[in-house]
């Protein structure tokens, strides 16, 4: 008999036993949010509209709509948000920026959002405008994301979420000096942080770990990225500092032609990383859509998330 345990079976049965993660009726369904851009096309704005009225029925906490570098989508981020609150049941979060624009200008954009009953703002410092390689404040203008996060509370009493990196900002003269930035940006007055894309959960449970050891105690989102492009995303990522593992691209390999196995194929993986998190204690999740609802949505349901009845 104990020859017969030399091959492959041996293999299988002498080696480690790795425990499953729960089952989803163990854990209850945990807390959601959706981020969409503002679309610049008459098409794109059915596209984005098609989106929202998708996901609208799994209630999600709330859902942010971006703003383009240097400030570039003002416009139709506030006509988004503003339809947003006029034509769903959803909580609109705008999107706020430092760029190109004087303290007096983004006071005025926050005062517009309260009239029109907008009261969650997610306030980031911003991304250089067109053509310019690094960021300069503006010299009328918040600096950094933090006197920008002060500013809003002098105008109103916004909830407002920060930017946090679990890797590190690209631009960040070291990792603790990033994790200074994000502990001032608490301190004058965010009330959560939601974070750059990641794929590799202990990247992200080391990071907690941190922030925790820095008295920093709001919540600390993940913000997931559902990736069916890779190739897009890897490109996206060398500038914003993410890190994309190799077992992802392996996953992704000769798939570039295949529309519709790189989407299952990027279903299954944000489907495995949510649940890990999950399993790890993480009840709240903001899942980067790309204004593209089918895979968050099939995600979302995987995790327990249910359509609102009626």
């Amino acid at each position: 008999m104990n020859q017969a345990l030399s091959g492959t079976l041996a293999r299988w049965l002498t080696g480690p036993r790795v425990a499953g993660l729960p089952a989803p009726a163990q854990m209850p369904a945990p807390r959601l949010s959706f981020e969409f851009f503002p679309p610049k096309t008459e098409k794109l704005e059915e596209q984005l509209w098609a989106c929202i009225r998708r996901l609208e029925p799994l209630a999600p906490r709330f859902v942010s709509v971006t703003y383009g570098a240097g400030g570039s989508t003002q416009e139709r981020t506030h006509q988004t948000v503003a339809r947003i609150v006029a034509e769903t049941s959803l909580t609109p979060a705008a999107h706020l920026t430092c760029v190109g624009a004087t303290r007096e200008e983004v006071d005025a954009v926050a005062r517009r959002y309260w009239e029109a009953g907008v009261r969650h703002i997610v306030a980031l410092r911003g991304d250089p405008p067109a053509g310019a390689s690094r960021y300069e404040p503006h010299p009328g203008g918040y600096a950094q994301a933090e006197d920008l996060v002060r500013g809003l509370k002098r105008i109103a009493d916004f909830e407002i979420s920060v930017g946090a990196y679990p890797e590190t900002h690209p631009a960040a003269l070291s990792a603790e000096a990033d994790l200074d930035f994000l502990k001032r940006k608490i301190d004058a007055g965010a009330t959560r942080a939601i974070t750059q894309y990641f794929f590799d959960t202990e990247t992200y449970l080391r990071f907690l770990d941190r922030c925790l050891a820095k008295g920093i105690t709001v919540p600390i989102v993940p913000g997931i990225l559902p990736v069916s492009n890779f190739q897009q995303v890897v490109k996206f990522s060398a500038m914003c500092g993410a890190s994309v593992p190799a077992w992802m691209g392996q996953l992704f390999e000769g798939l570039e032609e295949d529309v519709e196995t790189r989407r299952m194929v990027a279903a299954v993986v944000a489907a495995e990383q949510v649940r890990l998190l999950q399993a790890n204690g993480v009840d709240e999740f903001h899942f980067y859509t790309l204004n593209r609802p089918d895979l968050t949505y099939a995600i979302a349901h995987i995790l327990g998330a249910r359509p609102r009845r009626g």
